[in-house]
């Protein structure tokens, strides 16, 4: 078991893979990571969202109909460090797999909101997705961190 990301974009851009990579290395099961980059739509506004979204869903059938799906959005519930740690280790021990959504440029539509069992915003601020990566893979080790009760994280 492992934590899949799902973002729309291109590739990591090298600055971004390498500070991913750092901590990816020190990622540990269950809180280790698989991506998978759905790539943006040639389309703009609501038609690109529409695609990207329909995308998203589609790589959430499957084998990947029960996971714990948590979507980034700027409008979605701000946390903490801790509760963040405790919102993936819940469906982890659960034995539930989890999926995080990095959206596109024009976000999703209300059907990924709807399937999403967590909406989380990393801040009020927008941050360019490539930068949201990095983001969130620091976070995800810190989540490890804290569930480990080791001392990266000080309160």
């Amino acid at each position: 078991m492992a934590l899949r990301i799902l973002a729309v974009g291109r590739k990591h851009e090298p600055w971004v893979a390498e500070g991913i990579a750092r901590y990816e290395k020190r990622l540990k099961k269950p809180f280790d990571t698989v991506w998978l980059t759905i790539p943006h739509s040639a389309r703009e506004n609501d038609a690109a969202r529409r695609e990207e979204s329909e995308a998203l869903l589609a790589r959430l059938g499957g084998k990947h109909a029960g996971d714990f799906v948590i979507l980034l959005d700027e409008r979605g519930k701000n946390i903490d460090s801790p509760t963040l740690a405790r919102t993936l280790q819940q469906p982890l021990d659960a034995a539930r797999n989890v999926t995080l959504i990095i959206g596109g440029a024009y976000g999703v539509d209300a059907a990924v909101h709807q399937r999403a069992d967590f909406v989380w915003s990393l801040s009020k601020l927008v941050f360019p997705h490539q930068l949201v990566r990095l983001i969130l893979v620091e976070q995800l080790y810190r989540s490890q961190e804290i569930a480990g009760g080791r001392p990266y994280h000080h309160v």
